[in-house]
């Protein structure tokens, strides 16, 4: 494994960031396909005894269950000094705006849930999961700023964002001696290069870290065709965000089985390999033990240049999906991707 400094922070991580968005009660929240606590411990423990020591997970995940299998497996297998947890935080309901709950009130409230779900007396990246546009953007970063403080979090991030935002949150920090956003978390690979436009050169110009999530884009970065599994059969936000795209997607898709069939390699280390050229650490989820395995393979894997430009040529743009298309100020009374589930939300 290898290791880097994560943006402007003194935390030092693994190249390869364990997603944990498919650990957890299947059905109790937004997914099907996650898989158990049993299965969750061997996983990480895997992880672990590979290098992986920066592991990313939300409250909005399985209704705080992924949080609760993630912290007892870290307190079973590892020293908390060695590890970097990441949580992420949503925007407010409209039933706290209604109650009266202020943006401050609400990260309170919600890191508060996560810290008693992971069993943790703190996180070391605590992250924006979607912008908030309910919510004054001085109450979310003042809200950071005390949580910081009082040592509930080391450092915080962002994730789905437009790099304007992202440097409208920093300036906004700047101005005011708030903890600025180290990391930003967005949706990127080899299939969604959309980060390119913009908010690549900000974070390159300003040291902010890279860590994509949707690394191997559901999976379809890894599976040649006719192979399935439970996540890309039942996944229907994955899907909606790369069906309509499927076509066009195929190309490089196929070029990737190309290259790791020439290579000897699997598909997920030429898809990693590639990303991990561009970003400090992809978030890579992993429901088989294979899966952190292959990604661990990755960071050892150099790519030609040449290997690089047909990997990339066949590149068309996309349109923005998921997340990004979904959160708009139009959109912000709706109902949100995310939501908190059937967890109970400490308030102190």
């Amino acid at each position: 494994m290898q290791y880097t400094k994560l943006g402007n922070s003194d935390l030092t991580v693994s190249r390869i960031c364990m997603g944990c968005m498919g650990f957890g009660e299947a059905g109790n929240g937004q997914h099907s396909w996650t898989i158990d606590e049993e299965h969750s411990r061997e996983i990480i423990k895997e992880g672990l005894e590979l290098g992986v020591n920066f592991f990313d997970t939300a409250v909005g995940y399985q209704s705080g269950t992924s949080e609760q299998y993630v912290g007892r497996a870290l307190r079973d297998f590892a020293k908390r000094e060695d590890v970097v947890v990441a949580t992420k935080f949503l925007p407010r309901t409209q039933e706290e705006i209604r109650q009266g709950i202020t943006g401050q009130e609400h990260i309170e409230r919600l890191i508060n849930t996560s810290l008693k779900n992971l069993g943790l007396d703190y996180v070391d990246l605590y992250i924006y999961h979607m912008w908030d546009y309910e919510t004054p953007l001085y109450d979310i970063m003042e809200g950071l700023n005390r949580i910081v403080k009082e040592g509930k979090a080391r450092y915080i991030g962002i994730s789905n964002c437009f790099a304007y935002q992202l440097a409208k949150a920093n300036a906004l920090a700047k101005k005011e001696g708030f903890p600025k956003f180290v990391s930003i978390q967005g949706h990127y690979n080899l299939i969604f290069r959309e980060e390119e436009r913009e908010m690549a050169k900000l974070c390159a110009e300003d040291n902010i870290a890279m860590t994509p999530y949707s690394a191997l884009a559901g999976g379809r970065l890894s599976k040649r065709p006719g192979e399935t599994s439970k996540r890309l059969e039942e996944d229907s936000y994955a899907k909606f965000k790369y069906d309509a795209t499927a076509q066009q997607d195929q190309v490089i898709i196929d070029r990737v089985a190309d290259l790791a069939d020439k290579r000897g390699v699997s598909m997920t280390e030429i898809s990693l390999a590639w990303l991990l050229t561009r970003v400090t650490a992809p978030v890579v989820g992993a429901t088989k033990l294979h899966h952190i395995q292959g990604a661990a393979k990755a960071v050892d894997l150099v790519l030609t240049e040449e290997e690089k430009n047909y990997l990339e040529e066949a590149y068309v743009p996309h349109k923005l999906v998921g997340v990004m298309a979904q959160n708009t100020p139009a959109a912000a009374k709706q109902e949100h991707v995310w939501s908190t589930g059937s967890q109970k939300i400490v308030t102190k």
